[in-house]
């Protein structure tokens, strides 16, 4: 991957020329909201529901960028990703749409719904360990056998300034907020965020969401850089990846605060949200509510953006039927 002195920063410009290039291959997602919840929180919540995106996931956003933005000679070649399951599907959505060959690199564990999806949409699956370095190192075998183009899961500022859009629906389809929560792991999203609200509604706080399990980022926030797991343990599947460069430098420079939620927490956001919103969200997607739910009097009296960001969910394997 290119260091931050060869990448360039996607900027609120690139973002916008996003949206138009993926306009025809997603959808403008609803925006929900929720008495019962409005009630328990003492605030107004307002869901940006990319559960309901193409691909079941926001990820297909900065996929579709980053596919549609190709030149024919290299689209020819085809795009290669590792991914635990989301960024998978969507590259594998998007490619299939263009008609080019997308090839993806898997952890051995991710969810067999995220592995049928990906091979649904044309995808070819690679698997590995379920560790970064064994994702990084098969990765580049499968990179060097077929000449693709690499799309970075989150550390890529196409794949960023196309993340960039959902906020800037949100913001359309509200009428003013005061914060945004969504999940963090490596990134994408949240700087997505960061791109697109520092110049649009500069005055919104940026907050991000991320399992205790899991906290990589929170720890980094704190210290003031990156400090990387290499696998951690979380049901939150989507959010074990680290930070890289070019997500820090908008975490760093845009995010208010980090808040965490322990792996109950979690569970029971998700569980909580399926049965008073009768919305399908995967355990990543409900971090940002366990945080809002742990931390009540931060959100009290607020107008709340938060950002559902996928749910592609084994039903075979809901996480109260598999605690035990």
């Amino acid at each position: 991957m290119k260091d931050m002195t060869e990448m360039q920063i996607p900027t609120y410009e690139d973002m916008l020329a996003a949206h138009e290039r993926i306009r025809p291959h997603i959808h403008r997602t609803p925006v929900l909201t929720s008495s019962y919840f409005n009630d328990l929180v003492g605030a107004e919540l307002f869901f940006k529901c990319e559960n309901f995106q193409k691909a079941g996931a926001f990820k297909v956003r900065g996929a579709s960028n980053a596919v549609f933005g190709l030149s024919d000679e290299m689209a020819a070649r085809g795009v290669a990703t590792h991914s635990s399951g989301n960024h998978a599907l969507s590259l594998s959505y998007a490619a299939g749409r263009r008609g080019i060959p997308c090839h993806v690199v898997m952890p051995r564990t991710a969810p067999e719904a995220k592995k049928a999806a990906v091979r649904g949409y044309g995808g070819i699956i690679t698997e590995c360990e379920p560790s970064t370095s064994s994702r990084e190192a098969v990765f580049a075998e499968v990179q060097a056998r077929t000449g693709a183009e690499f799309v970075h899961p989150y550390n890529d500022p196409r794949v960023i300034a196309g993340q960039g859009t959902c906020s800037k629906e949100l913001m359309e389809q509200t009428d003013g907020l005061d914060m945004v929560i969504a999940p963090i792991g490596g990134g994408g999203m949240i700087s997505g965020c960061c791109l697109t609200l520092s110049t649009l509604a500069p005055e919104v706080q940026i907050l991000a969401a991320e399992p205790e399990q899991a906290d990589d980022a929170y720890r980094s926030f704190k210290a003031g850089h990156i400090i990387a797991d290499d696998a951690p343990h979380t049901i939150a599947d989507g959010l074990k990846v680290p930070l890289k460069d070019l997500t820090w430098h908008f975490v760093s420079r845009h995010v208010t605060d980090i808040l965490t939620a322990s792996e109950q927490e979690i569970v029971d956001a998700m569980k909580l949200t399926w049965q008073r919103m009768k919305i399908v969200m995967e355990p990543s997607c409900a971090v940002p509510l366990a945080t809002i739910l742990k931390n009540r009097e931060r959100f009290a009296g607020k107008r709340v953006g938060v950002i559902v960001t996928g749910g592609n969910v084994d039903l075979d394997k809901l996480p109260w039927m598999t605690a035990a």
